[in-house]
């Protein structure tokens, strides 16, 4: 039995050559060693995205509450200078001055850090320092990531 040949003398419908898989191997192998890192990248760009936007809505109720408490709106607790004692507070709510059974939340939940996966964050009060990552416990007027991680920028999250 003779099998057909073609012109060019290899034989036709033999199938795929040891050389073309061995290729299309190293091109697939090739793919994955630039997807993968791209994929890595994404994902923990995600997560920044998600960290920017928690910090940007507690730090935005913070601000309100203290805007709340400046218009008299709220009552201020003493040594707190107008922001919240607890982070809680902000999820819990507060009865409004001069209103009888009103009263205004300013966050509906506490978010989860993306990068501890925890609804824990490191807090900073208006008497502590700028760069303090221990709470004095007198007031919260600001929040911060208790990740230890980098972000993509190469600024710790922390810090952020």
């Amino acid at each position: 039995m003779s099998r057909s040949r073609s012109r060019f003398g290899a034989h036709v419908g033999g199938g795929y050559t040891m050389v073309e898989l061995v290729v299309v191997c190293a091109v697939l192998v090739i793919l994955a060693a630039v997807a993968l890192p791209t994929a890595k990248h994404s994902i923990k760009r995600g997560k920044e995205i998600e960290l920017r936007q928690a910090l940007r809505q507690m730090r935005n109720a913070i601000d309100e509450f203290k805007r709340y408490s400046d218009a008299g709106l709220i009552a201020v607790e003493l040594g707190t200078d107008g922001y919240p004692s607890e982070l809680e507070i902000l999820v819990e709510g507060i009865e409004v001055v001069g209103q009888i059974d009103k009263s205004v939340r300013f966050l509906r939940r506490i978010p989860v850090d993306p990068m501890t996966g925890e609804a824990e964050w490191g807090l900073r009060s208006f008497q502590d320092d700028f760069d303090s990552d221990s709470w004095g416990g007198e007031n919260v007027f600001d929040v911060y990531s208790l990740s230890e991680g980098v972000g993509l920028d190469a600024v710790p999250y922390q810090e952020w």
